[in-house]
């Protein structure tokens, strides 16, 4: 072997080694999944809202599964779950977790470009996939990512759509589809349209000049309301039913203080021991959903778009009635973001990674005689472990920003460019490829 012909080999090796971590832990990961006997209720669900809507049936006076659970989407949802009644249960259920460990791999990758774009260059296609690997070995296990593979959720799904919308290269033509799809199937995902809108109108007014963020907002808007409206012209009772009554009966999703819940309603629930917070949590949902979008909005037009979605993301959860644990499955991008752009990088990774791997939030008492009316001030802390990572983390970021930059008007933001901003070490890493 020719000294030359050395280097080269070592990146394939190192990628044959990430591959082979990664596959032995996806497949501990089957098989622990399997010895747990997860029920992978959601899927169910999914699959009998499909077969309703086959049957010609009303969608949602539906109950599936032993837990009487009851449909919660958009119609256009039912529509999507529709090739779920083309194989028997037991392949379904496998193909719904190969799937969604496949989505594992894609949210790590996408996330990666979003963060560090340099890494979706060409010449950095074995760095990012060595590092797409080895990031999945690991976040597969944390409990977001546990959970949403437990109940067979579309979570994955969801984050995959908006994140290959917002990592797409400038001037794409497909940028917005997989937001507006995304949005019409579970609304939450309509935060990132008021992003993308509201800098696209921002830089518009100072350019007049159509801009990347407008046309993916424009774009997204467009898909969510013809997708909407064709759903309503094929099912116009279930469309009607769920616009004029159903979108407004968040207990059909299920008890605000649940232990599950990891949004404000449900820490402001447990902490007043009512199942209905009322107008506190829509208070407090307007002052932190308007602060932390004030944040998302000038990270949007300071170019850093790593920033700007990942508060979006972490906004919408935090503001929605419900969100379950496992719909922080967002935790991935954060967690690249945070060890990215950390001066301290493994303390405070390493934090907020074992807030999400700890599974604290389970640790209290649930079941359904609901006891998580009566916690104590522990098990509070305990329940509520995503919201307050959350807060700190936006407290700590805002504080970051009054420290280093003071004021920052808008009429002095650079134009962004996403694809310059590349860190000195990525870049580096790509050059020693």
């Amino acid at each position: 072997m020719s000294p030359s012909s050395a280097p080269s080999r070592v990146p394939s090796r190192s990628l044959a080694v990430a591959a082979v971590v990664w596959l032995l832990s996806f497949t501990a990961f089957w098989v622990a999944q399997r010895l747990a006997h997860v029920n992978m209720l959601d899927v169910m669900v999914y699959r009998a809202e499909a077969e309703t809507l086959r049957a010609g049936e009303d969608l949602y006076a539906m109950r599936a599964t032993s837990a009487n659970l009851a449909m919660t989407y958009p119609p256009f949802a039912a529509v999507l779950f529709l090739p779920l009644t083309l194989v028997g249960v037991p392949l379904m259920r496998t193909l719904t977790t190969a799937g969604n460990l496949l989505l594992v791999v894609a949210l790590v990758r996408l996330s990666l470009q979003l963060v560090r774009p340099a890494l979706a260059r060409p010449e950095a296609r074995t760095q990012l996939w060595r590092t797409t690997l080895w990031v999945a070995a690991v976040v597969v296990w944390c409990e977001p990512v546990w959970t949403t593979l437990r109940y067979g959720q579309i979570n994955l799904l969801v984050a995959v759509a908006v994140l290959w919308d917002l990592t797409r290269r400038e001037g794409s033509r497909w940028a917005g589809l997989g937001i507006g799809l995304a949005t019409a199937v579970k609304l939450t995902p309509g935060l990132f349209v008021v992003l993308l809108l509201a800098a696209g109108l921002l830089l518009w007014r100072r350019d007049r000049a159509l801009n990347q963020w407008l046309r993916t907002g424009l774009t997204a808007t467009g898909v969510f309301l013809v997708t909407t409206l064709t759903t309503a012209l094929a099912l116009p009772a279930d469309s009607k039913r769920f616009w004029t009554g159903t979108l407004f009966e968040t207990g059909r999703v299920g008890h605000a203080e649940e232990t599950a819940n990891q949004s404000l309603s449900g820490v402001l629930a447990r902490l007043m021991h009512t199942d209905a917070p009322g107008l506190w949590w829509l208070a407090a949902a307007v002052l932190l959903g308007g602060a932390a979008m004030v944040l998302a909005v000038r990270a949007a037009l300071r170019g850093d778009r790593a920033v700007a979605v990942v508060i979006t993301a972490v906004t919408a959860l935090m503001v929605s009635p419900i969100s379950w644990s496992h719909h922080w499955v967002w935790c991935v991008p954060l967690l690249i973001l945070l060890y990215d752009r950390s001066t301290r990088a493994w303390p405070v990774t390493g934090a907020v990674a074992l807030a999400f791997a700890s599974f604290a939030l389970w640790w209290v008492p649930h079941d359904p005689g609901r006891p998580e009316l009566d916690q104590n001030a522990g098990q509070m802390l305990l329940s509520a472990v995503y919201p307050l990572t959350a807060l700190a983390l936006l407290a700590g970021y805002a504080l970051s920003l009054r420290r280093t930059r003071g004021r920052d008007p808008l009429d002095r933001i650079p134009e962004p460019r996403e694809e310059t901003r590349e860190p000195q070490a990525v870049t580096q890493a790509v050059a020693n490829e």
